[in-house]
């Protein structure tokens, strides 16, 4: 296959840059300081994109690629891609879906797990010297037997959904319909109706306009003063300022956060807070899964520019 120009958008590992380089040659857009005359001067010869989920691609990008055909997404959320720009043009789009499905879960998990028994604070008390000079570490809250809400039951939302019903979790779900899954797990369609029956709220649901703040400030005020709100999805399906504003006046009692908007700025208010946890949006970040997910992206520019099916289309 004759090397066909790319552009990337955002920075990938050294091994799936070698990888890629092979076959293409990569145009590294995110590396560029006059963005405006980096485009200019290769957008002649640009023919496919190699993006993140994070960064995605805007409308204004895809109409300066005049001969685009295929924007490949390393990771499993494309919202940040604007669909409607790249169907006028009928470019094809790929993401990396279930090669980190099951890395999310547990990563989202082991935050419900970390906040609840305060294994972050807990090493703290050791560390400072305060377990001998303090005493025990204060006690928190159990986990097995609670009641686990997961918003969205798509692939990752159901993988919780398995992990918390081995901790012998009451399991419910809100979705646009009932899924197949076991006779126990209860379908709630209402987020706020779920969030009132939850002691931990997953969100767990696909990002864009169609999810935008539907963890909204009623939802938040309904899972209450006792409850915890973990976020293994995207930042914008949680209004932040409401969500700030209940963990400042403890009308939620938690938060477990892997995104926040406009990371990795994160709002400076959460820094002054003791009861969210902060995550450096890694929930997929083995590196395994990143050679997964380097390897799809590869392989969907490869099969669309040799003329085969692509292996993970999303349009």
């Amino acid at each position: 296959m004759e090397k066909v120009n790319i552009l990337q958008i955002g920075p990938y590992p050294e091994w799936d840059i070698e990888a890629l380089a092979r076959n293409f040659i990569l145009h590294p857009y995110y590396a560029a300081d006059d963005k405006a005359a980096f485009i200019e001067g290769c957008a002649g010869v640009i023919r496919g994109v190699a993006t993140r989920g994070d960064r995605g691609l805007s409308r204004e990008l895809i109409e300066a690629l005049p001969h685009l055909e295929i924007i490949a997404v390393y990771g499993v959320g494309y919202d940040a891609v604007d669909l409607d720009a790249a169907r006028e043009r009928n470019i094809r789009v790929t993401n990396t879906p279930d090669v980190l499905t099951n890395d999310v879960a547990d990563f989202g998990v082991a935050m419900m797990l970390a906040a609840s028994r305060g294994i972050i604070g807990g090493e703290h008390w050791v560390r400072s010297g305060d377990w001998s000079n303090k005493g025990m570490y204060p006690l928190r809250n159990r986990v097995f037997g609670k009641r686990a809400g997961i918003l969205g039951l798509g692939r990752i939302g159901y993988q919780v959904a398995r992990r918390c019903a081995a901790f012998e979790m009451d399991i419910a779900y809100s979705d646009l319909e009932r899924k197949e899954g076991p006779d126990d797990w209860s379908y709630i369609r209402d987020p706020r109706a779920l969030a009132e029956r939850s002691d931990y709220l997953f969100v767990t649901t696909t990002g864009g306009a169609a999810t935008k703040h539907i963890v909204n400030k009623a939802v938040i005020e309904a899972l209450g003063p006792e409850g915890m709100l973990i976020n293994i999805s995207r930042a914008s399906n949680i209004d932040e300022e409401a969500l700030l504003t209940a963990l400042e006046n403890r009308t939620l009692g938690y938060a477990a956060l892997d995104v926040f908007e406009g990371e990795p700025k994160v709002n400076a208010r959460f820094f002054e807070l003791d009861n969210v946890m902060l995550q450096p949006h890694q929930a997929s970040a083995t590196v395994d899964t990143r050679k997964e997910m380097g390897r799809l992206v590869r392989e969907n520019l490869e099969a669309h520019f040799s003329g085969r099916e692509l292996l993970t289309p999303v349009i």
